[in-house]
């Protein structure tokens, strides 16, 4: 997106004039005032008609202030279309001029929804950070809260470290320390990378940790230790020799980066918008539980203490047993990880089954398509016949009539003891796939699945909004209005999937 004032510019008018001499090219007003907001209002109304076809949503919200501190609040909604694909969409980037309390942002959200003609009763699950206000907020709206496993992460990362602090401030101290000194001077920079190739080390800069970056520090961290050699090159003068790691200070860093660097990919992982995520969450954190964070013998006692105290905070957070059971019923609909689940979840998706509307449909007909063992007849009914009727036709005609309903418990415990039945999917395997296959085949689980499927694990499509935001709102773009804002943040996210 660029700016309104683009269109003034006479070497962009210079430019269509060599294209077109004939072209007459319209003022910046046309774009701000005409052009942008019918464009925006066409897009809007797409995707409005798209969400009037979905079951299930889940949703993501953050909270970002501007280049002139404007505070807005994004929201991104996430859905499975008809053909089980994960959509997502940018909904709202709102200004929020008012204090930030629980009960100001409940109303926010609730005019949202009602702005996009969304109804509540569809909303599997909202994902946010832990901050007291959002979380209020989605308290007072009654609504399934789960919180961001990236923060979650991140904070574990960070009590940890605090609880070490006596021995772990100086060398991460010092790391932050040679990354600035490498990043002001370009003659050690210059000299760095000259010491990387006489000692065939990988041309890699050094990284600087972000209070707010998932997993920068253990990045920083790890690039110090595979450029350390070359660093004591470079640092080997008197007045920088005081900057160089001593061996007590690489020792623990190596402690610190062995216990955080097993748990470094698990939050990109986790943050895509267009797999599954939150079904991996049980599974991912009974890993780190018992394998990633366990610790052993050959761990270092700050390693060990550092594991201890990364699980407990990650214990913690996923304790509240309305989260619990998300994470459950999330995981038994994955065909992945559906084999680790207790008798009590069954029978919460169970109710769930049985609250599935079915009209017009005939319990006869989908008992049949849910028996079918192969799901060769689940998706196809012979069209009616226009040739004239046989004695075969008219008899069966009657034994459908005189065949007995099959109660809806009958059907949905059927369908509970086949689908466990069913071999359990690779990890690498794609749950959406097989659930598109199958979904004849399981008509009652199928739109339990398509509701726990959508759910985030993180709220990083919400922090992608603020990217795209921040390239909007600039220095130079500092006095766009809030509205303008939401117009063009929700253009530059949306706009693509509907060309």
């Amino acid at each position: 997106m660029v700016p309104f004032r683009t269109v003034e510019k006479s070497a962009f008018k210079a430019m269509l004039q060599a294209f077109d001499k004939q072209y007459v090219l319209p003022n910046r007003k046309y774009f701000s005032q005409k052009a942008v907001p019918a464009l925006y209002q066409t897009v809007k109304e797409g995707i409005i008609r798209d969400l009037k076809e979905v079951y299930h949503f889940s949703m993501t919200t953050d909270i970002w202030s501007s280049v002139n501190m404007m505070p807005y609040m994004s929201l991104t909604i996430h859905y499975l279309n008809a053909n089980w694909e994960l959509q997502s969409k940018c909904l709202e980037t709102l200004f929020i001029p008012e204090s930030h309390t629980g009960d100001n942002l409940a109303e926010a959200l609730r005019s949202s929804l009602q702005e996009w003609s969304l109804d509540e009763g569809k909303l599997a699950c909202i994902t946010t950070d832990n901050g007291a206000n959002i979380v209020a907020a989605v308290r007072k709206l009654g609504w399934q809260w789960l919180n961001c496993f990236g923060h979650n992460l991140h904070l574990a990362v960070t009590n940890a470290l605090k609880s070490e602090k006596d021995r772990t401030a100086r060398a991460i101290g010092l790391c932050r320390t040679l990354v600035t000194t490498f990043s002001q001077s370009w003659q050690k920079k210059r000299k760095l990378i000259k010491e990387q190739a006489e000692l065939n080390l990988p041309q890699h800069c050094l990284v600087v940790d972000c209070s707010t970056r998932w997993g920068s520090t253990q990045k920083m961290v790890e690039r110090v230790l595979e450029q350390c050699p070359a660093i004591k090159r470079v640092l080997d003068d008197r007045r920088s020799q005081h900057l160089i790691p001593t061996w007590q200070d690489v020792e623990v860093l190596e402690s610190v980066n062995a216990a955080l660097k097993k748990v470094a990919d698990f939050t990109d992982a986790l943050s895509s918008e267009t797999m599954v995520t939150a079904s991996s969450l049980k599974p991912v954190l009974q890993l780190l539980r018992e394998d990633l964070l366990l610790p052993t013998e050959e761990d270092t006692e700050l390693a060990r203490n550092l594991k201890k105290k990364m699980t407990g905070v990650l214990e913690e957070k996923y304790s509240a047993p309305a989260t619990q059971v998300l994470l459950a019923k999330a995981s038994f609909v994955d065909p992945r990880h559906k084999d680790s689940n207790s008798d009590d979840i069954k029978d919460k998706l169970l109710e769930e089954m049985l609250a599935v509307p079915e009209e017009g449909r005939d319990d006869r007909v989908v008992m049949q398509i849910s028996m079918t063992e192969d799901g060769e007849g689940a998706s196809r009914l012979a069209p009616p016949s226009k040739k004239k009727k046989s004695l075969a036709d008219l008899l069966g005609k009657r034994q459908e009539q005189t065949r007995p309903l099959i109660p809806k418990r009958i059907r949905a415990d059927t369908e509970l003891a086949r689908y466990l039945q069913e071999e359990t999917l690779d990890a690498h395997s794609d749950p959406l796939a097989w659930w598109r296959d199958n979904q004849a085949r399981f008509p009652l689980l199928s739109n339990v699945a398509r509701k726990y499927m959508t759910v985030c694990a993180t709220s990083t499509p919400s922090e992608r909004v603020f990217s795209a935001a921040g390239n909007i709102v600039t220095p130079f773009r500092s006095s766009l209005k809030p509205d303008k804002v939401n117009m063009l943040v929700c253009l530059a996210k949306n706009i693509k999937m509907d060309k």
